[in-house]
C-alpha cells in the first residue's frame, strides 16, 4: 500500500494539499489549474453555464463552436416545473471564416431568428475563448437585438481562458444581477426571500421551499433552479437572500446588498444540523416581525426528525467505522457531507472541492479528523493514490470522479450534476444514508481486485 510520501504529487501542487493536525495549517486555492495536470476544474464558461441555464423561461446561447454547446442542460439534471426552454441546447457555430472575419453578424442573425422562434423571456449569451480571441463586441450586438425586440439580451462574459470556474460564476452573477430591479414588488411580503444557490437537481428546491412555505415565509426567486426572468427582475424586493452555493451566487448576493441593502445569510440544506441551522437562521431574521415563526420552525424540525431518526439508525449499525472520501464541486457541501457521514458513524478521510477559499479549506481542517487529506483543485493521478493510500469503501463526487471510484474498485455516491435521487433536506439525508448503504455493503466489492488484495494481506498476516 503506498505511503503519503510516495504519492504522486507535481512538485507544484504540494501547497494545495494539506493533512489535518500534522502541520500548521496553510493552503493555496483559488488559482489556475496547473498544466498538464489533467486539473478535475472546469473553465470560466463552464461556471457561468452551470449557474445560468437552470433558469428555464431565457433563452441560452453559446456564441462560438460547436463543441463548446456539448455543455447543456443534460450536464446538470435541473427540473422546471413549467416551461423548459433551458433544456434546448443553441449555438452559433463559428466556423474558420467567421474567426477571420468576425461573427457578430452570425449572432445578430441567430439571436433574431431564435427570439422570433420562442418568444423567451430574456435571452443569455455566452462568449467562449474565441471570441474573446477575435474580439466580436458581444455587447453592442446585445444592445441592439434588445432594443429591437423589446427583451433584455444579456451578454455573458464567459471566455474560457480567463482564469478558472470561479470566474465564471461571477460573469453569471454580473449578468443577473442586470435583470434585478427592473420588475415590480408590488405584493411581496415582509416575510420574504430568495433563494440562491440551488440548481434544483433531483427537485430538491421544492423540498427546500415547501419547509418555508410551513414557516410561513415566502419565496421571491428560485436563483436559479426552475428559476424565471421575472422572478429575478423582483428579487430585489426579498427582505432576505439565503445563499447555499456561496461560490456560485456569492457575488450576487453581495452586489445586491450594496445596491439594494439586501441582508444575505450563507446556509446549506445537506444533513441534519446544516438543514436545521437554515432554517432556524432564517427563522431567526424573521423573528421581530413574527413571534411565532420560531415556534413554527421547531415544529417542523421535530416532525421531520423523528420519521428520519429511526432510519438512520438502521444504517448506522452496518456502516459504523467505514471510511469515506469527498471530492465536490464546492466546497460548502463539503462541511455537510463531513457531518452527515458522522451520523452514520463514518470518518472521513479525505476531502477536497474544486472552487474552495482558503477560508473553506481552514473550516474543513477544524472539523475534520488528524491525518484527513485537504485537497485543493486535484486530478485523477492524485485522487486514486489518495483513495488506495486510506482505503476508502465510498468515494463522494460526480460524473469526472465516478470512473476513478469504478475502476479501484471502490463504492460511489453521485453527489453533483448527474444525481437522480434528492439528497437536500431532512428525506434527502435519509435518501443518502441508502444510498451510502447500498454502496458500501454491495457484496460485489468482495470480488474486486483491491478486496481481494486487503483479505489475503489479513489472513497472511
Amino acid at each position: 500500500m503506498e505511503t503519503s510520501t510516495e504519492t504522486p504529487i507535481f512538485d507544484e501542487r504540494r501547497d494545495q494539499i494539506h493533512r489535518t493536525g500534522e502541520t500548521p495549517f496553510a493552503i493555496a486555492c483559488n488559482r489556475d489549474s496547473l498544466a498538464g495536470a489533467v486539473s478535475q476544474r472546469a473553465c470560466v464558461f463552464c461556471g457561468a453555464r452551470v449557474v445560468l441555464y437552470p433558469i428555464a423561461d431565457a433563452l441560452h446561447l453559446v456564441h462560438g463552436p460547436i463543441g463548446c454547446a456539448a455543455y447543456t442542460w443534460d450536464i446538470r439534471g435541473a427540473l422546471s416545473s413549467g416551461p423548459e426552454l433551458h433544456r434546448l441546447s443553441f449555438s452559433t457555430d463559428l466556423q474558420e471564416k467567421d474567426v477571420i472575419f468576425g461573427g457578430e453578424k452570425k449572432l445578430h442573425l441567430a439571436l433574431t431568428e431564435l427570439i422570433d422562434r420562442h418568444k423567451p423571456k430574456a435571452a443569455f449569451v455566452y462568449s467562449t475563448c474565441i471570441v474573446g480571441i477575435i474580439g466580436d463586441d458581444l455587447g453592442a450586438v446585445c444592445r441592439r437585438v434588445a432594443e429591437e425586440k423589446g427583451v433584455p439580451v444579456l451578454p455573458v462574459a464567459s471566455e474560457g481562458f480567463k482564469g478558472n470556474k470561479r470566474e465564471g460564476y461571477y460573469a453569471a452573477c454580473k449578468a443577473m444581477f442586470d435583470l434585478t430591479g427592473t420588475g415590480d414588488t408590488a405584493g411581496i411580503p415582509k416575510l420574504s426571500i430568495n433563494i440562491l444557490g440551488d440548481f434544483n437537481l433531483a427537485g430538491e428546491i421544492w423540498i427546500v421551499r415547501e419547509y418555508f412555505k410551513r414557516m410561513g415565509v415566502t419565496v421571491v426567486a428560485n436563483v436559479t433552479g426552475d428559476g424565471r426572468v421575472d422572478d429575478l427582475r423582483r428579487s430585489h424586493g426579498a427582505s432576505l437572500n439565503v445563499v447555499q452555493c456561496s461560490g456560485a451566487t456569492i457575488e450576487l448576493a453581495k452586489l445586491m446588498q450594496e445596491a439594494y441593502g439586501i441582508p444575505f445569510s450563507r446556509v446549506s440544506y445537506f444533513g441534519i444540523e446544516d438543514m436545521a441551522e437554515a432554517l432556524y437562521s432564517v427563522a431567526r431574521f424573521f423573528e421581530k416581525d413574527d413571534p411565532e415563526i420560531m415556534e413554527r420552525t421547531k415544529t417542523l424540525v421535530r416532525e421531520e426528525f423523528a420519521v428520519m431518526y429511526p432510519q438512520l439508525t438502521q444504517y448506522r449499525r452496518d456502516l459504523e467505522g467505514k471510511k469515506a472520501a469527498i471530492y465536490v464541486g464546492g466546497a460548502f457541501k463539503a462541511f455537510s457531507l463531513v457531518k452527515a457521514f458522522r451520523h452514520l458513524g463514518m470518518k472521513t478521510v479525505l476531502v477536497g472541492s474544486q472552487t474552495g477559499t482558503e477560508e473553506d479549506y481552514r473550516e474543513l481542517a477544524a472539523v475534520t479528523d488528524p491525518g484527513t487529506i485537504i485537497v485543493d483543485d486535484s486530478n485523477p493521478l492524485e485522487l486514486s493514490a489518495f483513495l488506495q493510500e486510506k482505503e476508502v469503501d465510498i468515494f463522494v463526487g460526480g460524473v469526472k470522479e465516478r470512473p476513478i471510484a469504478h475502476k479501484l474498485g471502490v463504492g460511489f455516491c453521485d453527489h453533483n450534476h448527474e444525481r437522480k435521487e434528492a439528497l437536500e433536506g431532512f428525506v434527502g439525508m435519509v435518501n443518502f444514508a441508502r444510498e451510502v448503504h447500498a454502496s458500501v455493503m454491495s457484496p460485489v466489492w468482495r470480488f474486486t481486485p483491491r478486496r481481494i488484495q486487503i483479505a489475503s494481506s489479513g489472513s497472511q498476516s
